[in-house]
């Protein structure tokens, strides 16, 4: 049921957040344009996928804000039942130099989300306050 509520969440915010104009990419295996999208319906038939990333529009100033203050928990497991946000640049990658940010295509403006199992509409609802504090 957990990996079900990951599944569904995730596809319902995907699509939240690849029209939301603060946004400027959604990079997820399960995005039919993602390059290696076959081998994720291969091995995740069902769509298990709940950690993704995306860009904001906007300086790259904002974002630690951005991963500090959402009401996301901030930490860098996957597949928690909490919803977790990072920053990569500034925590999970933070050992590389900027050119191989880049060759592992993470830059300032990325945003890393693992959905958890709460109501997308809490999920929504986060991600939307947020961005809001960032006009």
């Amino acid at each position: 049921l957990r990996r079900e509520r990951h599944a569904e969440n995730t596809n319902k915010r995907m699509d939240y957040l690849d029209h939301h104009p603060q946004v400027e990419k959604v990079n997820q295996l399960s995005l039919p344009a993602h390059p290696n999208h076959a081998l994720f319906t291969k091995y995740f038939p069902n769509g298990e996928a709940s950690n993704f990333t995306f860009r904001l529009r906007g300086p790259g100033e904002i974002l630690e804000v951005y991963g500090q203050s959402i009401n996301f928990l901030p930490a860098c497991n996957v597949a928690d039942v909490k919803s977790l946000v990072i920053h990569p640049a500034s925590i999970t990658h933070s050992q590389l130099f900027p050119e191989e940010l880049l060759e592992q295509g993470i830059k300032q403006n990325t945003i890393r989300l693992s959905i958890g199992t709460e109501h997308i509409d809490d999920i929504i609802a986060d991600l939307e306050n947020r961005f809001a504090s960032l006009k």
